[in-house]
């Protein structure tokens, strides 16, 4: 319960920032997973990040397109979700489903209403539709666009996505 909470807390963070960013990018000079640790709406996105060993990866120099789940998002999921995905043993399967979330490339609001879908660096590909003037990455809604960092951009969701197995 305490991993899920920190995890919660870690999405929480991200969404929170998000929600702070300027049109002058204050958070340019920040690395995607920077930008997201200095939120607490993505505690639990960030917790899950570290877990996966993926937090230097996305720290490199990208450019990396990331559709962040919020801690809120999170607790949607089946209760012991998070946690079980974080134990050393399921460390392939939540490396795969956070690579879901991520899209090579900076690809900004206005571009990613004109696709149809995106090849995610999970390998698989994530819908992607405007659906009543609200964009939607397979079933989760984008609900904050364009957070600019220095080696990418940072979408937040209201929903974790899953890749199909």
């Amino acid at each position: 319960m305490k991993t899920m909470l920190t995890l919660a807390v870690a999405v929480f963070a991200v969404t929170v920032t998000a929600q702070s960013v300027s049109a002058d990018c204050g958070t340019c000079d920040k690395t995607v997973v920077e930008n997201a640790a200095a939120n607490k709406d993505f505690s639990t996105l960030v917790a899950a990040v570290k877990a996966a060993g993926l937090a230097e990866a996305l720290s490199g120099e990208g450019p990396f397109t990331v559709f962040a789940p919020t801690n809120e998002a999170f607790a949607k999921l089946p209760e012991g979700t998070v946690e079980t995905l974080l134990k050393p043993e399921n460390k392939e399967k939540l490396v795969a489903i956070l690579k879901y979330h991520v899209v090579s490339g900076s690809v900004m609001a206005k571009d990613v209403v004109k696709l149809e879908e995106a090849k995610t660096l999970q390998g698989s590909m994530v819908k992607i539709q405007v659906k009543d003037g609200t964009v939607m990455v397979d079933k989760a809604k984008v609900v904050k666009t364009d957070i600019k960092s220095s080696n990418g951009v940072i979408h937040v969701i209201d929903t974790v996505i899953l890749p199909k197995e």
